[in-house]
């Protein structure tokens, strides 16, 4: 027996602005919600031109999900993994070297080229279905992203079964790129949710900082803990997110590129807080598949680029040390607090 399961959606996001915490109704405003890179958005803009400037990203977010999609047949990522070879953008080859950046980071954790295996999970259909160890075995040799050959604006895929999705990384890029055209627009102040990616532009028009509720392992009612955002973003990766069942086993969509199966790192969410949204984005799928000790030594190796919020498989709630003063525990999760010298 299979059951299915797929979470989108402001609602059900594990990353929430929390709805009480609205800036001053006087405030000229602007709000628009829309469903693109398969899940839902919803983008607020505060002050004069708010209208135009959320319009403005709305137009760059279908300009992007065009240019980044792996579904939509006239994209160039779709046109590459068919062709092999494309010529693409500045905005796709930014993507590129981020995720070889992250790649090398994290050990060969964040794979762009694991869309293989992904597909074969049916993650990428929601065709649900457990692959053979055959399969996986089969398909690993073609995930390995040092293989993509970079000429100018030319990339070529020369493995005929590698194809690339930046499923991982470009809602945090686009995320950026957002609070990049609000910023154009004269927009001081801003919030946008993308799925479970949060990112503030500053703080709210009254000054104080924006309040965002992680949400605890998969009560979608259920909070572990609060976070004040000050011109950051907060992505979260969870094991709960998007998941099928079968034979009375639970698989997550997270994979770990060094097996083809989903990550048992013994985390359920991973919440990366940043001013970069796409390093945000990027780090919070690594360091799940890492695990509390590997990511925490990642992030003492790097806490100067971001803090965290782990939450582990038996409900344990940790925050590093740069989040202190600046989140609200809820009372029936107790919070520990990872310090930055061990």
């Amino acid at each position: 027996m299979k059951r299915l399961h797929f979470l989108i959606g402001l609602m059900v996001s594990t990353t929430l602005l929390l709805a009480g915490c609205a800036p001053l109704a006087k405030e000229t405003s602007f709000s628009h919600q829309i469903f693109a890179m398969d899940t839902i958005m919803t983008l607020t803009a505060y002050g004069d031109g708010a209208e135009e400037a959320v319009m403005a990203a709305i137009e760059e977010i279908n300009r992007l999900d065009r240019l980044l999609s792996t579904n939509i047949e006239q994209s160039e990522i779709y046109q590459l993994n068919e062709t092999k070879s494309a010529t693409l953008s500045e905005e796709s080859l930014t993507l590129l070297q981020a995720s070889t950046d992250l790649y090398e980071s994290t050990g060969g954790l964040f794979d762009i080229a694991i869309y293989p295996i992904v597909s074969a999970w049916g993650f990428t259909t929601q065709t649900y279905q457990v692959p053979s160890k055959e399969t996986i075995a089969s398909l690993l040799p073609h995930c390995d992203p040092t293989q993509i050959q970079i000429d100018g604006t030319q990339v070529t895929l020369p493995d005929e079964q590698m194809k690339i999705d930046f499923g991982g990384i470009a809602k945090g890029f686009t995320s950026d790129r957002v609070m990049d055209i609000f910023t154009e627009h004269g927009i001081t102040s801003a919030i946008v949710t993308l799925g479970g990616n949060v990112q503030a532009l500053h703080t709210k028009p009254d000054g104080s900082p924006w309040q965002v509720a992680v949400q605890y392992l998969d009560h979608t009612d259920d909070y572990a803990i609060t976070l004040q955002l000050d011109h950051e973003a907060a992505i979260t990766s969870g094991s709960y997110q998007r998941f099928f069942e079968s034979d009375g086993k639970t698989y997550h969509h997270i994979i770990d590129p060094r097996t083809g199966y989903p990550a048992d790192s013994g985390l359920a969410s991973v919440t990366i807080v940043s001013e970069d949204g796409t390093l945000a984005d990027g780090l919070s799928t690594s360091l799940f598949i890492m695990g509390l000790d590997e990511a925490t030594d990642y992030w003492r190796s790097h806490s100067d680029q971001f803090d965290a919020v782990f939450i582990t498989d038996d409900g344990s709630v940790l925050v590093t040390e740069g989040l202190e003063g600046r989140y609200t525990p809820d009372s029936d999760h107790p919070v520990t607090v990872i310090p930055l010298e061990p």
